[in-house]
């Protein structure tokens, strides 16, 4: 068996050039050469915690060339062993022969193709001109979504909020050395209307963007509220935009932001402009004009996770 590459969290966070990965992106779209079934999920008993624990599946692959698998587990009771709740490793195959050639960390791949999937987006649905940001969200997709939007957009300056200020004046301190200025702000409310560009990556249950403060020419990029029950976005906010998704398969059931105004008729399935595959392979085009507002909803995709693993094992195997 050929040597097993081991290629940890850190390597990821050091090898990562998001102009790089959102083009390696930009082309698995395009191709559509991915099969990628429906994801597995599976709740399983943990009586000594007296909690249910999940366990993902989610494989890609590409005939005669590569495969992957992502295996996420994820365990509510996990703070009583000082570990977080969600556990994650990401498989990568020879597809023809069946061997492993990487086993690779999952929670920095994770971060690092969505935060790209997201620029990828903004790169057909923002304007040109974008130059100022507002990342709703403290968590560790705010910096890599802040940096991605960066690598497409002359961002020149980035608002951070968060429930908890601290938080964001953190994650303005981490930034302190980027071509752009960053600034920590304790309401929503005094710069949501000004920037080019929202990015929301959070796991609320109740809309942050309100659609009573957009104004024209926005782009709003929606990447957290992963479940039915949850949302980023207002009715108001769907109705003024133009909506775009990852995918069809799973941006139409997976979150709230889609999921609600489908079933509720404020959204309509034919409303949907189009996803990634579409605008990837010029079948549909992106921002009309520069008075749009553009609304990208993200779920993630296994694509995604195989392209990005394609990405590291390349690095790591040329270093």
């Amino acid at each position: 068996m050929d040597n097993i590459l081991q290629i940890t969290d850190t390597f990821i966070e050091e090898n990562t050039l998001f102009p790089e990965l959102i083009s390696e992106l930009k082309q698995s779209f395009s191709n559509n050469e991915v099969l990628v079934p429906l994801r597995h999920h599976h709740d399983f008993p943990n009586p000594e915690v007296n909690s249910d624990s999940t366990l993902l599946l989610m494989p890609a692959w590409k005939p005669s060339d590569i495969a992957g698998v992502k295996i996420v587990t994820v365990s509510p009771e996990n703070s009583r062993y000082h570990l977080p709740a969600i556990q994650g490793t990401y498989i990568y195959f020879d597809a023809l022969k069946g061997t492993i050639k990487a086993i690779m960390e999952a929670k920095a791949l994770t971060v690092k193709r969505t935060a790209a999937a997201s620029a990828l987006a903004s790169s057909f649905l923002s304007r040109k001109d974008s130059n100022s940001l507002l990342m709703i969200g403290t968590g560790a997709l705010s910096i890599n979504l802040i940096k991605a939007h960066a690598a497409v957009r002359p961002i020149e300056t980035v608002y951070i909020w968060g429930r908890q200020f601290k938080k964001a004046q953190a994650i303005a301190s981490q930034l302190k050395n980027e071509t752009f200025a960053v600034h920590p702000i304790p309401t929503l409310e005094e710069k949501i209307s000004e920037v080019d560009i929202i990015s929301c990556a959070t796991l609320s249950k109740t809309p942050l963007v309100l659609g009573k403060y957009l104004k024209p020419g926005q782009h709003i990029d929606l990447v957290g509220a992963y479940k039915p029950d949850m949302r980023e976005a207002d009715d108001d906010t769907i109705k003024k935009a133009s909506v775009f998704i990852d995918t069809y398969q799973g941006g139409l059931k997976e979150s709230g932001d889609i999921f609600i105004p489908l079933q509720s008729g404020v959204l309509k399935e034919k409303d949907i402009k189009a996803d990634l595959f579409e605008l990837c392979s010029n079948q549909k085009s992106g921002r009309k004009n520069i008075e749009e507002i553009t609304l990208f909803k993200s779920v993630g995709h296994s694509l995604e996770d195989l392209t990005a693993a394609t990405y590291y094992y390349n690095k790591f195997k040329n270093e």
